[in-house]
């Protein structure tokens, strides 16, 4: 594990102590922690300030019981949460969750990250997360209905386009942002578009707004390539998951000349050395919700399903990890490593652990990591809330553009800040550091608060 700053320790104990149990909160602090010795080192303003300490402290967490009813008249308790983690650069903007994982310590790791990746698109918008433990697999429409109704009931109030904007995350899509949105709006008796993003196209969304995630994923990756004079074309991919990330990810390769041979679900994952039939994917993900072996039934013979194997297993020249958090462990970075792949790009949320990082950097492998790769979701969320403020619409082309803009941005934001800080062709230490300078050097300007 690599050393910390001496300057640091203290910090990252303190972290420890005042948040025990939160495993995946204590290692996205640790892998920032990480990479700010240099920072610290360089500008000794940012260690003597304590803003470091303060950044890792959310500004609020809001913690709400969630009750609602079942079909069968049955009342159910579930746990909402909201962590407003930092505003110094705008309101706080991040995903909902509704996952029965979900508890503090994944709000708040998504929450910091968020931080980061928020800063690194360039856009006025400060870092948050919320979510709950409530699955919505399984739930009928009405169920799915009265949960969001319910959730809202308690959100609203520490929400607004002015203070924070949720968006959708694993398990939120258009339905679950649709009731939870008209909810909001019949409380407050205000048609708020900008409250919420994500929303469908008919009552405020954003062209690409679905899609932003994936292929913003795909467009910092064909930014990585063009550095290496290279690109997609001919390229065998696997992407993990089948969910929004997955899909658009998977669409987005294809339109760049590559070809997806894998991806997953919790069940195992499907090989169709031909390419995923992305239509058919959608309509058995999005339409169906049915699982991945489906896939497999309605292709044929030709595509094989691996039931609980490990899609890292599969020769690839690059992989998308794009499920979960922590999917990605040493002995999937150790496979992708063995069959040749040359870049591992997270388009999940931490999908790879710090051991399978440290062997893509012994290897050489160029691995990005994903508050740099996945900030095109919340980059064209910031789009949505601009296009939501002046009443206006954009085309699908227009907002595309400007997507593809924005990542090409923060893939050479990365680069040049890893050359500055002596880590050069780092995508880890130039995101960190890149992110941090901007967040910590607001938060000096606007005081001790």
């Amino acid at each position: 594990m690599p050393v910390l700053d001496e300057r640091l320790v203290p910090i990252f104990e303190e972290v420890l102590s005042r948040n025990p149990g939160e495993a995946e909160f204590h290692q996205a602090v640790r892998e920032v922690l990480e990479s700010l010795g240099p920072v610290v080192t360089k500008h000794p303003r940012y260690a003597d300030s304590a803003v470091i300490r303060r950044l890792c402290e959310p500004e609020r967490q809001i913690i709400f019981r969630v009750p609602w009813v079942t079909d069968n008249g049955k009342t159910e308790v579930n746990r909402g949460f909201r962590v407003e983690f930092n505003s110094a650069l705008g309101p706080y903007k991040g995903g909902l969750r509704f996952h029965p994982s979900v508890y503090l310590g994944i709000v708040k790791f998504l929450g910091f990250e968020q931080i980061f990746k928020n800063a690194l698109t360039g856009l006025p918008i400060g870092g948050g997360k919320g979510g709950s433990d409530f699955d919505p697999k399984g739930r009928s429409d009405a169920e799915v209905m009265r949960f969001c109704q319910s959730f809202m009931t308690e959100l609203y109030r520490h929400i607004g386009e002015y203070t924070d904007v949720p968006a959708g995350d694993i398990g939120v899509g258009s339905r679950e942002l649709g009731y939870m949105f008209g909810q909001y709006k019949r409380i407050t008796n205000r048609y708020e578009s900008g409250t919420l993003t994500g929303k469908g196209l008919s009552w405020g969304g954003s062209q690409v707004r679905t899609e932003a995630t994936g292929y913003g994923t795909v467009f910092f990756v064909d930014e990585m390539l063009k550095t290496g004079r290279s690109g997609l074309d001919g390229k065998k991919v696997v992407v993990s998951g089948s969910g929004n990330v997955a899909i658009y990810a998977i669409e987005k390769v294809h339109q760049l000349g590559g070809t997806v041979i894998a991806c997953s679900d919790s069940g195992g994952y499907v090989y169709d050395p031909e390419g995923i039939d992305l239509n058919l994917l959608k309509d058995i993900k999005d339409v169906q919700r049915d699982r991945i072996s489906d896939y497999a039934l309605a292709r044929g013979p030709k595509v094989s399903f691996v039931p609980n194997g490990s899609i890292w297993d599969v020769p690839c020249d690059i992989a998308l990890p794009c499920a979960t958090q922590n999917e990605l462990d040493a002995d999937g970075a150790a496979s992708l490593i063995r069959n040749g792949c040359q870049i591992v790009a997270e388009g999940a949320n931490m999908p790879a652990t710090p051991a399978a990082i440290r062997l893509f950097s012994s290897a050489e492998l160029r691995f990005a990591p994903a508050k740099a790769v996945n900030a095109g979701g919340v980059a064209t969320s910031a789009l949505e809330m601009q296009q939501n403020a002046s009443r206006d619409s954009w085309t699908f082309e227009y907002t595309q553009d400007r997507l593809a803009e924005i990542m090409r941005s923060i893939h050479d934001r990365c680069l040049e800040t890893a050359d500055e800080y002596g880590s050069p062709g780092s995508y880890v230490a130039g995101a960190n550091i890149a992110g941090f300078t901007r967040v910590a050097d607001s938060m000096l300007a606007l005081g001790v608060i």
